[in-house]
């Protein structure tokens, strides 16, 4: 899954069901429950909660994580994937998370305040205890690092995930020895609470300082690369790298300088990089793991409902799972053949054979801008075979845009074969491996072969475009006017097909600057109906997602959110005996 204002990271970057089953409302959506997470249907925000008294100093809780972590830089389009953006929480400052109920909050371990205080100006107050694990406070000069290198305009060579409005920032400023900043903006931006979050991250100055000029284009895009080549070793939150093994586990251990209310009761915290997902309930039942999030699948799903002494939860929250298209390919450049292409895709057929088989509340996903959770939400292919598995109507589509060959070896218009293309999803993922056969079966009903390929990388794969089709999952923040301009703006690094449209553009820019929600809503929608159009991604389900806990783990919960459950990992900890 990748992740990010908008965001999969896979989460890049980013994203179901249990034993004795309740439907849960609240900003979180549906989910199912079971043993110490029976009262998240009614307290979504603090289920799994156990008092201090309760809880034991000391010992080890190791976490099963999906993908390795190949780069370091969240902010960067290569590692802006979900699994980093869970890791960089426990050593990486913020000035907002996001909650289980899909809400932004202020992050009071590091901020006093932050408040608009006129359309433009924004001023952020940060903790005067709050510094680095090496003594250097967190203040002015990490907040313009961060703005600095996400501007296309100040380093036009940092490959960032997207700009997320960090180009519309006229200056920041510091005071009060820096720990007061002052964002001056060029125009209004209505997802201001996305800056600086943990969506985009701080990362220090003054060690990106060593690795080039920080004031200069090319010294920011050197240490930028830096960033994300090397493995922190330094921290700004409650836990600090101990050691970390590629493809392996990264180790934490407390921070002794962290300046937080909450101090870690754990004296480690185990990543493990589990990438074959049917490994994943067997080391939660030999108990080499005691929290997974999972992406979940049927055979897990079964799995861990077996294990004895074992919780979990299941959300639908801001993760959304859909196909892409990579215009780089020539072939895929035109709209006829991609409108065909998605038409006969068959998305209930898709959920049904899937993830429907273990959430019956998983439905079809009509939007790219917004979740049913969201107000602004609106089904954008109402009256559109996009998505329906029609075959007819697709094969008509081809035949009106000159095609032959259509349902046995399509002919392009211009008298050329249509080559097979390539399909790919993260190596490991069942589900997603389903989603891809299913693809391939569908084209063949139009006459185009459709090869099926893993990746174990999908940060790299995404950002070198090496794929014709991919299917993943975006794993959002609550700011979908940030979040679609990451996403879609011709410009973006997070748009990895390569679509351009100057009128979509125009609205997303639009509403990223507007002062009135509603028109801002119905901007987007308008976008989305235009690019849905377009058939450049087809959106195909909220994507559920599933912790899975050891009950002798206390204060781990779900969060559909791109924060996932590591958002309050200082307060994980091991029940008390007895």
């Amino acid at each position: 899954m990748r992740m990010k204002a908008a965001a999969a990271v896979a989460v890049a970057g980013v994203g179901a069901l249990l034993l004795s089953a309740c439907g849960v409302g609240g900003g979180g959506g549906d989910a199912t429950a079971s043993g110490n997470f029976a009262d998240c249907p009614e307290n979504i925000n603090t289920c799994n909660e156990v008092p201090a008294d309760q809880l034991q100093d000391g010992g080890t809780i190791t976490f099963a994580i999906e993908k390795n972590i190949a780069n370091w830089n969240v902010n960067s389009a290569e590692g802006n994937v979900f699994e980093t953006g869970m890791a960089t929480k426990a050593f990486l400052p913020y000035a907002f998370n996001s909650t289980p109920e899909l809400k932004s909050e202020l992050n009071t371990d590091l901020m006093i305040s932050a408040e608009q205080t006129d359309p433009t100006t924004v001023v952020y107050k940060v903790k005067p205890e709050a510094t680095w694990d090496d003594g250097t406070p967190i203040g002015v000069a990490d907040f313009v690092y961060a703005w600095k290198t996400q501007d296309p305009r100040e380093c036009p060579d940092c490959a960032s995930a997207g700009n997320g409005g960090y180009d519309q920032i006229a200056d920041v400023v510091g005071s009060d020895g820096g720990k007061t900043i002052t964002l001056t903006l060029e125009k209004p931006y209505t997802d201001w609470q996305s800056f600086f979050g943990s969506n985009a991250p701080l990362y220090p100055a003054h060690i990106a300082a060593q690795q080039g000029d920080i004031n200069t284009p090319a010294g920011l895009a050197s240490s930028f690369e830096w960033l994300g080549a090397n493995a922190p070793t330094y921290s700004g939150g409650p836990f600090t790298i101990q050691n970390w093994e590629n493809n392996q586990a990264l180790t934490l251990v407390p921070n002794e300088r962290w300046y937080g209310e909450t101090q870690p009761r754990v004296d480690t915290l185990i990543l493990r990089v589990i990438t074959d997902a049917t490994q994943e309930p067997i080391a939660l039942q030999n108990d080499e793991v005691q929290v997974l999030y999972p992406q979940p699948q049927v055979d897990i799903v079964n799995q861990i409902q077996q294990i004895p002494g074992v919780s979990q939860v299941q959300q639908l929250g801001l993760t959304w799972e859909h196909f892409d298209f990579n215009l780089r390919n020539p072939v895929l450049q035109d709209t006829a053949l991609r409108q065909a292409m998605f038409t006969a895709v068959n998305r209930q057929d898709i959920i049904d054979k899937t993830v429907g088989q273990f959430n019956p509340e998983v439905a079809p996903l009509n939007s790219l801008m917004f979740l049913p959770q969201q107000e602004e939400y609106t089904d954008n292919l109402a009256g559109t075979d996009i998505g329906s598995g029609n075959v007819e109507r697709a094969r008509e589509i081809l035949t009106e845009a000159g095609y032959t060959g259509v349902g046995e070896d399509l002919v392009a218009p211009d008298g050329t074969a249509v080559p097979d293309m390539r399909i790919r999803y993260t190596v490991g993922n069942a589900i997603r491996q389903s989603q891809s056969e299913l693809f391939a079966q569908y084209m063949q009903q139009l006459g185009i072969g459709i090869t099926v390929d893993p990746t174990d990388d999908l940060g790299t794969t995404l950002s070198a475009g090496e794929y014709d089709i991919m299917v993943f999952a975006w794993v959002q923040s609550p700011f979908p006017y940030g979040g679609a301009q990451q996403l879609w703006l011709s410009e973006s690094g997070s748009n990895f097909g390569q679509y351009k449209n100057p009128k979509t553009d125009e609205l997303i820019n639009a509403a990223a600057t507007s002062t009135d929600k509603a028109a801002a809503g119905q901007q987007l929608n308008e976008a989305d109906k235009i690019i849905l159009g377009d058939a450049y991604v087809l959106p195909i389900y909220q994507k559920p997602t599933l912790l899975a806990t050891r009950d002798n783990i206390a204060n781990v919960r779900g969060n559909a959110t791109l924060d996932g459950p590591m958002y309050n990992v200082a307060e994980w900890a091991l029940r008390g005996e007895g």
